[in-house]
């Protein structure tokens, strides 16, 4: 067996600690044409990414080398997780610092899972369109300004499948020529802000999966603070609740916008009510409102999630406003020290003993009645229902 000491010994030049020499350190002992047997020195170094700790990650994020199974990877690459996002490569996202073909640059990038769609789309052109189109999505929908320095998509220098999957699933990526690379304060400030983009693309995507339509989704992480307009309705621009034909799989479906009908109804009583409700801009949350009597810089905020009850069972819709309203308060105010939502359940029907429960969580719930709107006691006493 090989010493895995002995051999680090024998490195051109000894381990460095931090991020950057352990990037130099791959540059400098990675040979695809070597294997992946476990005497090559390269496949050492990274395998041992996963128990270093001098890397200095954002909290609760780990690390992980790949160098290939089979045979050697033509791009070597570190994968960095959020476990409470995803944890493993093939599906999901992830950040990746990943190596060009010739070991002269390496890219942190925000990347989509590749392997989980070979079945569905092969290994070739396919894939890599669908992937460019997932990640132009949700650049979309994060709206940020991009910081100097990063683009969508790294140059890996290969033509095989596997690096040019990788480039088209880049959402941002930020590259280092390793003849230059910087120190670990930059690279550490280069990994915080990936690792915040990567929570917000997640709510995004999950927004995303769980929408209604299948327009273009819009995602705002807006900075602290929500001016209010004169017109209380100036900011609120419900989609169209007219029925929409999607193609799904060479078929046709008619589908019902019951979801936006109901937000728009609901914003237009919450005006009568004394609140000013927002939507522009403000996805993955449906519906924000404001008191309309307040300053231009609001002290309380209402977050509704909106939720259409499926024949007469109120359960998913109810589990699902619980996750959201949880998801959205945590990573969208409280991560972001903002102070947190007062937060609403809103269903086209009685949710029943639903009700109550969802007060027991701190969520008032909101519904459709023959007479206008109904809700449970903490709804009544924000002046919402009737």
């Amino acid at each position: 067996m090989i010493d895995a000491h002995r051999l680090q010994s024998a490195l051109p030049y000894p381990p460095r600690m931090g991020m950057s020499g352990l990037l130099r350190e791959i540059a400098g002992t990675y040979n695809a044409d070597a294997g992946t047997k476990r005497d090559v020195v390269g496949q050492i170094v990274l395998r041992g990414v996963a128990g270093r700790a001098d890397l200095a990650l954002p909290p609760s994020l780990f690390a992980k080398g790949y160098g290939g199974q089979a045979s050697a990877a033509a791009t070597p690459w570190i994968g960095v997780f959020d476990p409470a996002i995803n944890s493993k490569p093939g599906k999901g996202l992830y950040l990746a610092y990943i190596f060009s073909a010739d070991l002269k640059t390496v890219s942190l990038t925000l990347q989509q899972g590749i392997t989980h769609l070979e079945d569905r789309l092969g290994r070739g052109q396919a894939r890599q369109d669908h992937l460019r189109r997932q990640a132009e999505r949700l650049r979309r929908a994060l709206a940020r300004q991009r910081p100097a320095g990063w683009i969508d998509e790294p140059a890996l220098r290969h033509h095989a499948d596997r690096p040019r999957a990788y480039e088209a699933a880049s959402v941002i990526a930020r590259s280092y020529e390793l003849a230059e690379l910087p120190d670990d304060g930059v690279l550490g400030s280069d990994l915080e802000y990936a690792a915040e983009l990567l929570k917000q693309t997640a709510i995004a995507q999950e927004a995303w999966y769980f929408s209604d339509g299948d327009g273009a989704l819009e995602v705002n992480f807006a900075p602290d603070g929500h001016g209010v307009h004169e017109d209380p309705l100036a900011g609120f621009h419900p989609k169209d609740s007219s029925d929409y034909v999607a193609n799904i799989a060479a078929r046709q479906q008619v589908k019902k916008r019951h979801h936006e009908a109901l937000i728009d109804s609901f914003g237009h009583h919450a005006v009568a009510r004394g609140y000013t409700p927002t939507t522009h801009l403000m996805h993955p949350k449906d519906l924000v409102l404001h008191r309309t009597s307040e300053e231009r810089t609001p002290t309380d905020e209402w977050l509704v999630e909106a939720k259409v009850v499926r024949s007469n069972n109120p359960t998913e819709a109810v589990r699902q406003v619980v996750g959201q309203l949880f998801e959205y308060s945590h990573f969208l105010y409280r991560e972001r020290e903002r102070k947190e939502p007062h937060l609403i359940g809103l269903f086209t029907q009685d949710i029943g003993v639903y009700s109550g429960y969802l007060e027991s969580k701190g969520i008032a719930s909101v519904w459709r009645s023959d007479g206008g709107w109904d809700g449970s006691p903490l709804a009544a006493r924000w002046d919402m229902t009737g």
